[in-house]
């Protein structure tokens, strides 16, 4: 859920914070107080387009933020935000763009930097805005299938990793079969090319982790006068007539006769002839390797051109020793494969064959299974808006007629939504359902059923109610109230049934200061709610039997929750 929002220099907005809760919040206040700049902050913040008209008249940037909590530990944000790197503590997400008066955007979510396509994609996974004229989700013939496929859930997500795991053999065995088909001229010359380059990498008969190894030997070679000087000093310090072994030496003889004298410095005495005894060991160790060390500067150059020639492939082949010789043994398979062509071209159309047979197996199965579920999805639709008020509905999913044969990676369906709202008309498509009031109950319908499946945190529902009235309004109201039990929502209206079902009552409105509009927020207790809900009945005027009607639509609220 969106917890916190603040806004800052947007539009007439100069300063707005706001704590939301869960449920139900509605927005109510008159036409230009600021309610859908509210909305389109919002928006911004989730990806939507910016303009530097959006930053207040006189500011150099718009600032919008907002902090999402997830309760839901599967929640898809999670592994998006793996994906790109976004690390999410303790299940909390902010948002923030920032807008200048150049037009330039800078987006942050968890206080990295990312692209507006990045913030997009979370900010999808956040919240949906749901306006009356917006081409909406639900609209979309293109996302028709992957909500069928999300209403059915569990059932279904396992038949369909099945068809994908074939389907991903599928893909790839095509694309080989291609690739052995392309054309001879352009075949030869790739088998010339990587010819060459696997012979020049085995002419140089690289071993692993061969160039650290030269690296430490130049670097031995190349400081050789310094390396020499250190070990033949430090020879000399220890070994010889007065030299650091005979006076520890001589220490040690002398507190030998002082532990005879007195155990006490019996054990300063072993202290001191372990010294000695690991001493004369170094100086041992350090003459065998003064015998070692040689300056030979035919091996340095012979290291150095080594080294030129393991740079030269690491250029061309990777980045590494390893890398090139996985490199190799990927070209020396490739050119296997090319000298025996027309025997490996057989075999994958063999295994093609076979892998096509299984897949169609299952994308039948798959698309059963999805015309099992579309008929229990229409049943729940015609059950949501015959509560609408629209009983004469008819809603229809229907699978399209597709290519045999034809697989994409959810299977071989192509479904729309087709609705009816006149007994005696024909289905159209969902799209290209005209009237708004008749647009607004179907989404509504869609929404209380497909919110629960989606995962998105929070809903938000600009002014969807234009256009009804009475007792549909008062479904409508019900109905949004229902969605918001599965999901939070937050919804502009001027329906006063709809502002009574709000768990939250938000009132915005506009002042004057100092010659500049600014737009505020007040959360409104209940006889505030009951004075704010007759102005929507009657509009100015507050009469006895308005104040009577809208406490009667509360009342109605609070049984209707309770239920």
């Amino acid at each position: 859920m969106l917890q916190e929002l603040s806004i800052h220099n947007f539009a007439i907005i100069d300063e707005l914070s706001l704590s939301l809760d869960k449920g139900l919040t509605v927005l109510t206040g008159e036409t230009g107080a600021g309610k859908s700049i509210i909305i389109d902050a919002i928006s911004l913040l989730i990806g939507g387009r910016g303009s530097a008209e959006f930053v207040r008249h006189g500011e150099k940037k718009a600032e919008i933020e907002g902090l999402f909590l997830l309760d839901n530990p599967n929640h898809p944000c999670y592994q998006k935000a793996e994906e790109l790197g976004i690390d999410i503590e303790d299940g909390m997400i902010v948002l923030r763009r920032e807008i200048s008066t150049s037009g330039k955007s800078v987006c942050r979510i968890n206080g990295k930097l990312v692209t507006i396509s990045i913030l997009r994609e979370i900010g999808a996974s956040l919240v949906d805005i749901h306006g009356q004229h917006e081409h909406q989700e639900l609209l979309n013939p293109a996302l028709h299938l992957q909500l069928l496929d999300e209403f059915a859930g569990k059932e279904l997500e396992k038949a369909k990793m099945s068809y994908q795991e074939l389907y991903e053999q599928y893909v790839k065995t095509k694309q080989r079969i291609s690739q052995l088909s392309e054309n001879e001229q352009e075949m030869a010359h790739r088998l010339d090319l990587i010819q060459f380059q696997l012979n020049e990498i085995q002419s140089a008969d690289l071993q692993l982790n061969e160039d650290e190894k030269l690296l430490n030997e130049k670097r031995k070679l190349s400081n050789y006068e310094k390396l020499y000087e250190a070990i033949t000093t430090s020879y000399d310090g220890l070994q010889g007539e007065g030299k650091g072994l005979d006076w520890v030496g001589l220490v040690m003889s002398y507190l030998e006769t002082a532990a005879e004298l007195d155990s006490e410095y019996e054990p300063v005495y072993k202290n001191v002839s372990n010294a000695y005894y690991m001493l004369e060991d170094a100086a041992r160790q350090i003459s065998g390797e003064m015998d070692t060390i040689e300056f030979d500067p035919n091996r340095l150059n012979e290291i150095e051109a080594r080294l030129n020639e393991i740079n030269l492939l690491k250029r061309k082949y990777g980045q590494s020793i390893e890398e090139i010789l996985e490199y190799g043994a990927k070209i020396e398979e490739e050119i296997e494969t090319l000298t025996h062509k027309e025997t490996r071209l057989e075999d994958l159309e063999k295994k093609l064959a076979s892998i096509k047979q299984d897949l169609l197996l299952e994308a039948k199965n798959l698309s059963n299974l999805r015309k099992k579920w579309a008929e229990t999805l229409t049943e729940a639709i015609h059950h949501e808006l015959k509560q609408l008020y629209m009983d004469k509905t008819v809603f229809e999913i229907r699978f399209l007629p597709v290519e045999e044969d034809t697989f994409h990676k959810d299977g071989i369906d192509q479904v729309e939504f087709y609705i009816s709202t006149n007994p005696g008309e024909p289905l159209k498509p969902l799209a290209k359902v005209a009237s708004g009031g008749e647009l607004s109950r179907i989404m509504l319908a869609l929404k209380t059923i497909f919110s629960s499946h989606q995962g998105v945190t929070s809903i938000i529902f600009d002014e969807v109610d234009t256009g009804v009235s009475g007792r549909v309004a008062q479904a409508i109201g019900e109905k949004i109230y229902q969605v918001s039990v599965q999901s939070q929502v937050l919804c502009i209206s001027h329906l006063p049934q709809v502002a009574a079902m709000a768990d939250t009552h938000l009132y915005i409105s506009k002042e004057t200061d100092e010659g500049r509009t600014r737009t505020s927020v007040k959360p409104l207790e209940y006889e505030e709610k009951v004075k704010e809900i007759g102005r929507m009945i009657s509009g100015v005027e507050m009469t006895t039997l308005t104040k009577q009607h809208a406490k009667e639509l509360l009342d109605l609220a609070k049984s209707i929750k309770q239920v």
